[in-house]
């Protein structure tokens, strides 16, 4: 299996492996991965077929409450496959159980569809997004929402989500107090939905 620090960047790949993007059923990328590694060694292809990789990024997601850490497909129902391409690659590739297909284009003079390669450009800049230790914060929260707060000195007040910042992980709640409509910054893990 393929993880960020074994990706070879652009300068480092021999001349004729490219890399490419085949169509996976839904939900079995990984699968897909771990087959396919295992035909390129089966048949004997290292030369040919140097990497596959279903990529990913970090993600926290906070939901009622609680965050939580996980890995996140970029691309759900695609890998990226770095290889030489020929018929016999192609037909690796193409009959591993779970893919459907290459991303191609129709090639006028053949009646098969022509694998189309990624860009030097595309395939850093995909690179640089799975290798980066950047990692996206989503939450279960939007803007309207009633929730209640669970956490400091306001804790058991419900209140209306006024605003929602992912980036510094805080919520703005407007909280009853005293008869008027108070806001209140909190984080995240200090409320919980109603």
């Amino acid at each position: 299996m393929t993880n960020a620090n074994d990706i070879s960047t652009i300068e480092e790949q021999p001349e004729d492996m490219r890399w490419y993007i085949v169509h996976t059923y839904s939900g079995q990328e990984d699968l897909v991965e771990k087959n396919l590694n295992l035909r390129i060694n089966s048949l004997d292809m290292e030369d040919r077929i140097k990497q596959v990789l279903v990529p990913t990024e970090e993600e926290v997601v906070f939901k009622d409450g609680k965050r939580r850490s996980e890995r996140k497909k970029l691309f759900p129902g695609y890998i990226l496959v770095q290889m030489s391409m020929d018929d016999e690659s192609w037909y690796a590739v193409r009959n591993t159980p779970g893919v459907t297909g290459f991303v191609s284009t129709e090639d006028e003079r053949d009646s098969r569809p022509k694998p189309v390669p990624l860009e030097d450009k595309q395939i850093e800049d995909i690179l640089r997004q799975v290798e980066s230790d950047s990692t996206r914060v989503k939450i279960a929260l939007e803007q309207g929402e009633t929730v209640r707060i669970t956490e400091g000195p306001f804790v058991d007040f419900i209140g209306a989500i006024n605003d929602v910042d992912e980036s510094k992980g805080k919520v703005r709640v407007l909280v009853s107090f005293f008869g008027r409509e108070t806001p209140v910054e909190l984080d995240f893990l200090q409320v919980e939905r109603i």
